[in-house]
This record gives C-alpha cells, sequence and structure tokens, in this order.
C-alpha cells in the first residue's frame, strides 16, 4: 500500500526508474535462437512464450538467478523482444519508496515488461506493494493524511515481472513465491564459451585466430561478460600493434597486462590461495576470519571469489571452512606463493 499520497499526479513524476541498459548492446544476441548455451532453460522460455502467445495472455512473472555476467539481464531482453513490448529496466536498489514503483506501474503499458535487477535489495515496503501488483495486477494508494485519508486502488494494465538476483537465498519467500519460473542460469561448457567469443569476434568486425579463442575462453572463467570484455580489450591490443588479427600473442600481452594465468586466475584470486596456505596452514579456515585477513567483504569473498576456485578443484568448503585441495596445494608450488 502506497501511504502519504495527497495527489494522484505525484506518483507520475516519482520515478528513479533507470530505462536504460548501459552495457554494448551489440555485442548482446536479441533472441533466444541467438542465445549460446543454456539450453533447458531455453526450452522452458520457447514453451513459455509459446502458451502465452496461444493464450493471449502476458507471460508468467520469471525470477532469474546466478553468477554475475551469466546473462540474466541479457534473457530478460531477449524475452520483451521475443514478445514484442517494451521493457521497463530498474534495480532493487533504485526502487527507494513505495512511490517510485507506483510511478512506474502508473506508466506501463498491456503486455509490458518491468526487470528488477538485484531484486534482493528490495525495501519490505517496496516488496509488498509488489506482491499486490504481481498477483492482482492493482495497487492500493492512500489519498491524504489522518481521518479524511481515502484509500483507492488503481488497477493496472497486466505486465510481467522479471527479476535477477545473484542471492537467492536473500529473495523473501513470499516475494519468490509469485514468480511463475525461478530459473536458475547454470553455468556455460567451454565450448559455449568459445562459440560466443567467436560470434561476437565478427559483431565486432574483428579476426580472431582459433588458438586466441580457445585461450580467451580458458581465462574469463566462463563467464560471457567477462568473455566479451576481454575480446574487446584484445582487439584494443591488436589495434595498437598495427594488426588486424587477434592473435594468441595478442591474447597472452592482454593477460600479462592484466595478471592472469592460464586458469585465468589474478592476483586476488592467488592471494586467497596463498593466504589459506601460508597463514592457516592450507585450511580449514573461517570465512570471516579469511574474509577480515584479506580485507574483503565476506559476501563478495562468498560469492564472487570462491565460486571458480571451488570450480576449478582449488579449494573446498566444509563445515569447519575454507581450505585447499591436493590440487590447490599444488597450484601454490607451481606458482612459488609459497611465503
Amino acid at each position: 500500500m502506497i501511504e502519504d499520497i495527497e495527489n494522484l499526479d505525484l506518483i507520475l513524476d516519482n520515478t528513479k526508474a533507470d530505462t536504460k541498459f548501459n552495457a554494448e548492446l551489440s555485442l548482446r544476441p536479441k533472441l533466444l535462437n541467438e542465445y549460446v548455451g543454456q539450453n533447458l532453460l531455453k526450452e522452458q522460455l520457447r514453451v513459455m512464450l509459446s502458451s502465452a502467445s496461444s493464450r493471449k495472455a502476458v507471460l508468467d512473472h520469471i525470477l532469474f538467478f546466478g553468477m554475475p555476467g551469466v546473462g540474466k539481464t541479457t534473457l530478460a531482453q531477449i524475452l520483451a523482444n521475443e514478445l514484442g513490448v517494451k521493457i521497463i529496466v530498474t534495480s532493487g536498489q533504485a526502487l527507494d519508496k513505495t512511490g517510485d514503483v507506483a510511478a512506474i506501474l502508473a506508466n506501463i503499458k498491456e503486455g509490458d515488461v518491468l526487470f528488477i535487477d538485484e531484486i534482493h535489495r528490495l525495501r519490505p515496503k517496496v516488496e509488498e506493494l509488489l506482491y499486490t501488483a504481481m498477483e492482482d495486477f492493482a495497487i492500493d494508494i492512500v489519498l491524504g493524511k489522518g481521518p479524511t485519508a481515502k484509500l483507492l486502488r488503481l488497477d493496472l494494465p497486466k505486465f510481467s515481472l522479471f527479476g535477477a538476483t545473484t542471492r537467492l537465498h536473500s529473495v523473501s519467500n513470499p516475494l519468490k513465491d509469485r514468480f511463475g519460473l525461478v530459473a536458475k542460469i547454470s553455468d556455460y561448457e567451454l565450448c559455449d564459451i568459445e562459440t560466443i567469443v567467436r560470434l561476437n569476434a565478427n559483431k565486432l568486425e574483428v579476426s580472431i585466430h582459433d588458438k586466441a579463442v580457445e585461450r580467451l575462453a580458458k581465462i574469463c572463467r566462463l563467464t560471457p561478460r567477462i568473455a566479451n570484455h576481454y575480446l574487446k580489450r584484445a582487439r584494443d591490443f591488436a589495434i595498437n600493434d598495427n594488426s588486424s588479427i587477434v592473435s594468441l600473442e595478442v591474447v597472452e600481452k592482454l593477460m600479462t597486462s592484466l595478471g592472469l594465468d592460464d586458469l585465468g586466475l589474478n592476483e586476488n584470486d592467488r592471494n586467497i590461495i596463498s593466504k589459506i596456505y601460508n597463514d592457516f596452514s592450507a585450511g580449514p579456515v573461517g570465512l570471516s576470519t579469511l574474509s577480515a585477513s584479506m580485507n574483503e567483504d565476506p559476501d563478495t569473498m562468498n560469492e564472487i571469489f570462491e565460486p571458480y576456485l571451488i570450480r576449478l578443484g582449488l579449494i573446498k568448503r566444509s563445515n569447519r571452512g575454507r581450505l585447499l585441495t591436493t590440487k590447490g596445494i599444488e597450484f601454490v608450488h607451481k606458482y612459488g606463493l609459497i611465503n
């Protein structure tokens, strides 16, 4: 419910929604058949799109979750394109007041998509307002204050709400339950990343050697966003060398400039491994203790740095904390990380 609104016109002036994509849209696939990887999820989405079209209904609300850079926002944009509707993009952090959401919803059109990134950051009052908007396509507004205040229900056009989060556990169950699909963006396979690099090199009108594609795919943490960043930086290095081709040598120059090893790990990653080995006898060490010793936020350690180190088999989590695996200890010796 929206309170302390004396004039309904205030709703229309109180938006902080950011409707612009700041990322380079030229590299983003526009339709599902252009999207590489996530085959099971794509099939689910195709069925939902077909059903909604047959029923002449809006698409069910969808919550995407997964690591940063894996394509949550891209999929939201693709679905809007497939539906032929407008997508309004904002974030949980930007929706500070109920009036912010009301301003967006009061202007939404039938069938439009509202995309909320970092939806786990929504304030409780804002989240509660979304409950009725998602279920009943209506919001309740209090006009005026005190004993003369009046309750007004504002009916909304039917719309689809897409949310995205890197922290599914931080999304409340009442909100989660209102999504027709809670979809995980799974890890990408190496071959998928290689395909993405080749496709986007073509979009950038850059020639790239096969060995360069393979190396870029191996150092990008199996994350499309990082692969695209590295591809663009490799292009810059090639241009700086007066070359029109991204070769393996160019990618190796990029790796040196970024401090990346053959696994795509940077100095911070190696410091984590080194810290566990040298300061905590290869572990186990608790997350809070390790984070404090690294001067890092525990959530950043847990959600950004650790998952790839775990996927590589260098560290593992246990009930007693983080510890290096045999492979992790071998990594320490290989790269001379012993103090």
